[in-house]
């Protein structure tokens, strides 16, 4: 086996597109300026990602608030549709003359013209408690 020598590596000869060739410098210079190109590209792609991820995350948590606003919104709908169920037939019940008749008795304490109401007061026990405690209040003690 023959030890052979290590060929010497010559520089690669660049043609430019008029088919001169091209010096060498200008190949180094214009590769730290497309390094830089790319650089500078791959930042903003890189805070491009990040303003996408940030709106992403406030979009869904606006999503999320808005859905709870339309279960609490249509939770109150559908209590508003009862009252005004309830309040509806209330009027059918109070148009006719029993239920008139009844409200009359039982809130206004009337009675028909043949009638006699006998409304007997009991006092409630809070009114008791309230005057016991004034009495106390005015006793002497020695």
């Amino acid at each position: 086996m023959r030890y052979k020598p290590k060929e010497q590596k010559r520089p690669k000869r660049v043609i430019n597109k008029n088919g001169q060739p091209q010096d060498r410098r200008s190949t180094k210079s214009s590769s730290v300026s497309s390094g830089f190109y790319y650089s500078f590209l791959t930042i903003i792609l890189l805070l491009c990602l990040v303003q996408i991820t940030i709106s992403a995350v406030l979009n869904i948590s606006k999503i999320i608030s808005y859905k709870a606003k339309i279960v609490q919104i249509t939770k109150t709908r559908d209590a508003a549709k009862a009252l005004n169920e309830q309040l509806q037939d209330n009027i059918k019940n109070f148009s006719n003359v029993a239920g008139l008749e009844a409200i009359a008795r039982n809130n206004l304490k009337m009675s028909s013209e043949d009638e006699v109401l006998v409304i007997i007061n009991t006092p409630k026990e809070e009114e008791k408690e309230t005057k016991n405690n004034k009495l106390i209040g005015f006793r002497k003690h020695d």
